[in-house]
């Protein structure tokens, strides 16, 4: 795996995950992952991070990773080289000083041209890979709000600028089907809808991060849309990359 790096220094490495790749392993998996290519090509900062614990008692080692992108989501992925920087961002993360600015293509109009989503989320009780915006949902419910800002329509579809000031896991796609605009072509929460625009992956691309350096600086980091986005985001003439 040769992945394009867009920000480096000593303490960080933020690089442009394709979709399709995973952000670290899960189990069950042998395929190279963003954590893989990290260990490999920094071995001095392989201990840095977390390790997952998966039901079974196994441990799972996730050197670098302080957040993560889903499987089918690309875009800026920052991973750390100490633990010093890994502990910092972390926090950042926790008390939301990471400001995330995402791009999603989804169904449909949006009845207001910004706004906030703040349903909170738990578990799907149909589906154990699915969470829920649904009120009935299953264990614990945690807090979630993600602002949005409409950037174009189409009529059949809109461009939207996400911006998420919560975690948790799938919170985009399940804040946009709460809202009834679930994202293009997302097999989990979009099954039933026709991969439109051309895609043939989830139209979702993790675009801006802001973040908060060792050093008391800030840097604005920036993803560009990969070519199927791209051509897509063309039909939209309000867009400027």
């Amino acid at each position: 795996m040769d992945l394009p790096i867009l920000y480096e220094d000593d303490d960080i490495v933020a690089v442009d995950k394709p979709a399709g790749v995973m952000t670290h392993p899960d189990g069950h998996t042998t395929e190279e992952t963003v954590s893989d290519w990290f260990a490999t090509r920094y071995p001095g900062s392989i201990a840095v991070g977390e390790t997952q614990r998966l039901v079974d008692g196994t441990e799972i080692a996730r050197p670098g990773i302080v957040h993560r992108l889903d499987r089918d989501t690309s875009g800026i992925l920052i991973l750390t080289k100490t633990p010093e920087a890994h502990a910092s961002l972390k926090l950042a993360f926790q008390e939301h000083t990471v400001h995330k600015t995402y791009l999603a293509f989804v169904y449909g109009t949006l009845k207001e041209p910004k706004g906030v989503i703040d349903f909170a989320i738990g578990r799907s009780r149909k589906d154990f890979r699915l969470r829920s915006a649904q009120p009935k949902a299953k264990g614990q419910m945690r807090e979630a709000i993600t602002r949005y800002e409409v950037v174009d329509d189409i009529g059949t579809h809109s461009l939207v600028k996400v911006m998420p000031e919560t975690g948790r896991t799938h919170q985009i796609r399940v804040h946009l089907k709460a809202v009834h605009h679930p994202i293009v072509c997302d097999p989990l929460y979009a099954p039933n809808h026709k991969c439109d625009l051309g895609f043939k992956r989830l139209g979702l691309h993790a675009w801006m991060l802001d973040v908060p350096l060792l050093s008391g600086e800030r840097v604005t980091i920036t993803s560009s849309l990969p070519e199927d986005l791209a051509k897509a985001a063309s039909k939209f003439p309000a867009f400027v990359p």
